[in-house]
């Protein structure tokens, strides 16, 4: 059967609903509301029927400001730790961190110097209460279209709203309309309970404007929001100080800007010191054009981004429930396959709706918080959070929404230089485990986790992999000063172990976890934890073809690759797990949310059931004594690796573990944690956006896989290398592969239709693990294949040319 038609009839045997988060009544809560974002702006629709709540967020909004935390000179007792370290003294040597090599003030504690993000406020809408009942009340958040809608009917009315977030026009629009003319009589303002005062501007605008402090007892970002109402079709706006009271009409649109002042360190399309003009003159833009254009304009751009890849899986008689009771159902064992596509293609439009070209990456909530004191100040982490966000921008079809991350890294590598000098007395730059909106590179205010140093390097991994996906030369060109950089700072801070002469990182530790010392004592800081080599050996492997890429820095790549063959080695251990530190230590807590060590197995492809089956083993052995109840975040990163493990089953149970529904909003760092909100944000808990994102990623992993088996090797291309039985038939088009691929397939019974393969840019060779029975052929063109390995088959393709896999 040709694939199209494969395809096609697939289609219409599976999802047949549109793919909306649906609610039977208002949010009683911000993790119960509906997102929609621009990446700039965001906000939080609740839907409430006499007063109507939109939580506001401006993607650049921190307190705090560009303070350096490096402590000076901090490299001279850098030696004296690393000598406790030799000799297995981890206790004195961690405290000698804490006292002399964290960083120098608060760190991230509180906000602080460090900052916070902050919500901008609130929409306010108060419609006059009525004593008629309200019946056939629904609210939606539509996928395909980017709005969030609510609709019921009262005392014979029919009343609509409407909310998106425009990223060509930058800004947030809302309608409201009633199906009697007339019936429409509201209040609306805005609110922001901290640093802001609200006033009339105009005969029908609002305008909030404030200012945050910097932490250190001054005054910090300046910002301001506005708010126009435009009855449309009869009825009046006018604004006075308590908010614009609409009078009379039948249809009524709010439009609403935002600016800051922020001007960077992170490059960016800011606003600066123009930051009130600029909101006023795209309030003023959007203010002269129809619903319908504003409308059309938004859904145009988004979709060009959304509509990149479809994933088709059956429908069942659950599928058409609200979205609470959809997953209260799914948690008790209903099946419902189109559930994971609901999942996959929200993370998608998070991503969309959070990171765009020209503004900051998202970040630990994303876009949205209600809090002026976010939970962990809603920063970058960069020992795993920020990372995760990102997979699925790659694999997804999303690879623009990457940027804003690159020029974050950017940003650090002029702050990063610092702060190696100052802790390394090195070349190149480093990052830590937090930063922010100002370039904070310091370690954290802990020895406990603030002394991970490998966080410059795990990012250098995904500008490597933009280029991976893209084949995009002048971004690679672009990023090479960036990886060469860091590079640069590992080269000359590591150090050989006392026992065996491997090169590893000094003072580190791994990732927020302990362990016990022969004596009985827990201990954080040590050298060369596993994922520390791991990290180092992709970064030397990614630098050094970058360098022959782009035809620079010969000598320096060799260099790379012998300092490569010297690191420490992925080891198993006594229980025949892969082992976190040099050492094969006991585990205070077996069940820790991070399993950095498996980093070999994924994000990187170090660890692979074919290349490596020992180390893919002693892998799963990891994961069995970690278990998988843990932060949502965790299990989200256990999804992809069992997907790389080929069992598809597993990688399932965590995903309905990660779709059970919480409530919970305090803080649980393991088992206990995790599920899923009402709106189907991911909890930790609380809500942090990265598990939503980590989990999207991890069903298309399931499906389809595209890194190196082997060092060296061409990468290849896995066809559902890891489909769990309750998904027996389905579709997926539009996935990214490495080496400028794209790819659609099908499958039924369990068993891949057939497969299409188009490559979109770049060139060179590529494999293709072919199932049993099938044969790779050109399509239009013909193409030669060479089998490299028994069911493997290498190739070239031309940019536009495609070739199916089929019987």
């Amino acid at each position: 059967m040709p694939l199209v038609t494969a395809l096609t009839l697939l289609a219409a045997q599976t999802s047949s609903l549109p793919l909306q988060l649906r609610f039977s009544e208002p949010a009683p809560s911000f993790t119960e509301s509906c997102p929609v974002g621009n990446g700039r702006m965001g906000g939080m629709l609740f839907g409430g029927i006499d007063q109507e709540r939109v939580v506001l967020n401006e993607q650049t909004l921190w307190s705090g400001g560009e303070f350096s935390q490096d402590r000076k000179d901090a490299y001279k007792v850098r030696p004296q730790i690393i000598e406790l370290l030799k000799q297995g003294k981890n206790k004195e040597a961690e405290a000698l961190v804490n006292q002399a090599y964290i960083c120098d003030g608060p760190g991230s504690a509180g906000g602080g110097p460090f900052g916070c993000y902050q919500t901008l406020g609130d929409l306010k809408i108060f419609f006059p209460s009525a004593k008629a009942s309200v019946s056939d009340y629904k609210r939606t958040l539509d996928l395909s279209t980017a709005v969030a809608a609510v609709s019921y009917k009262q005392d014979g009315v029919k009343f609509d709203r409407e909310l998106f977030a425009s990223f060509p026009d930058k800004v947030l629009a809302y309608r409201v309309r009633a199906s009697k003319a007339g019936a429409l009589n509201f209040t609306a303002n805005l609110e922001r309970k901290q640093e802001a005062m609200v006033r009339a501007d105009g005969p029908n605008s609002m305008r909030l404007e404030g200012r945050l402090s910097n932490g250190r007892g001054g005054a910090g970002m300046k910002f301001v929001a506005f708010l126009r109402a435009i009855p449309v079709g009869g009825g009046e706006a006018t604004a006075s100080s308590d908010g614009i009271h609409v009078k009379g009409a039948k249809e009524v649109i709010l439009l609403m800007t935002a600016g800051t002042d922020y001007a960077g360190p992170i490059p960016g399309e800011w606003d600066g010191e123009n930051y009130v003009s600029a909101a006023q003159t795209r309030l003023e833009a959007a203010s002269k054009k129809r619903w319908s254009a504003l409308l059309n304009d938004h859904k145009k751009d988004y979709q060009a981004l959304y509509n990149r890849v479809k994933l088709e899986l059956p429908d069942t008689a659950n599928s058409g429930l609200p979205t609470p009771q959809r997953i209260e159902a799914f948690a008790k064992g209903a099946e419902d396959p189109s559930l994971a596509a609901l999942y996959y293609q929200f993370g998608r439009y998070l991503m969309i709706s959070s990171s765009r070209p020209g503004g900051l990456p998202a970040n630990l909530q994303g876009l949205w918080a209600e809090e002026y004191q976010t939970p962990w100040n809603g920063d970058y982490h960069i020992d795993a959070n920020v990372q995760m966000n990102y997979w699925v921008s790659e694999t997804a079809n999303l690879a623009e929404t990457a940027l804003p991350l690159t020029s974050l890294v950017e940003a650090l590598t002029k702050t990063g230089a610092a702060t190696a000098k100052a802790y390394y007395d090195a070349p190149g730059w480093v990052a830590h485990v937090i930063t922010n909106v100002w370039g904070y590179s310091s370690p954290g205010e802990s020895a406990s986790w603030g002394s991970t140093n490998n966080g410059s390097g795990w990012l250098c991994e995904h500008l490597y992999e933009h280029w991976a996906f893209t084949q995009d030369k002048e971004y690679l060109k672009r990023i090479y000063p960036v990886l060469k950089g860091s590079a640069e700072f590992y080269l000359s801070t590591l150090v050989a172990e006392p026992t065996h002469g491997w090169l590893v990182t000094g003072v580190s530790n791994s990732p927020e976890n302990a362990f016990r010392l022969p004596n009985g004592d827990t201990a954080h800081v040590c050298m060369g934890p596993t994922m520390d080599t791991q990290i180092m050996r992709e970064l030397f492997t990614n630098t050094a073809e970058a360098a022959r890429t782009l035809g620079l820095d010969a000598s320096f790549a060799q260099k790379l690759d012998e300092t490569r063959a010297k690191l420490a080695p992925t080891q198993i251990g006594k229980a025949g797990q892969i082992m976190e530190w040099l050492e094969d230590y006991e585990e205070p807590e077996p069940h820790h949310r991070h399993v950095s060590h498996l980093y070999g197995l994924f994000p990187a492809d170090q660890i692979t059931p074919y290349g490596t089956p020992e180390l893919a083993k002693a892998a799963r052995v990891s994961l069995e004594r970690r278990g998988d109840a843990s932060t949502g975040w965790s299990m989200a990163w256990k999804i992809n690796w069992w997907a790389r493990l080929g069992d598809g089953d597993r990688a399932f149970r965590l995903l309905g573990s990660l779709l059970k529904p919480t409530g919970s909003k305090e803080t649980i760092y393991g088992a206990g944690g995790g599920g899923s909100y009402a709106n189907l944000f991911d909890a930790h808990p609380p809500f942090q956006i990265d598990g939503n994102f980590g989990a999207a990623n991890g069903i298309g992993e399931m499906l389809f896989q595209s890194h190196r088996e082997r060092p060296g090797e061409p990468y290849t291309l896995h066809l559902l290398p890891a489909l769990p039985s309750a998904w027996p038939s389905g579709a997926v088009a539009g996935l990214r592969a490495r080496g400028g691929l794209e790819v659609t397939l099908a499958w039924s019974k369990g068993t891949l239709i057939g497969a299409e393969i188009t490559r979109t840019a770049g060139s060179g060779a590529f494999r293709i693990r072919v199932p049993d029975g099938m044969r790779v052929v050109g399509v239009v063109t013909p193409v030669t294949t060479r089998t490299v390995a028994p069911g493997v088959v290498e190739l070239e393709l031309a940019v536009g040319q495609k070739v199916e896999v089929g019987r």
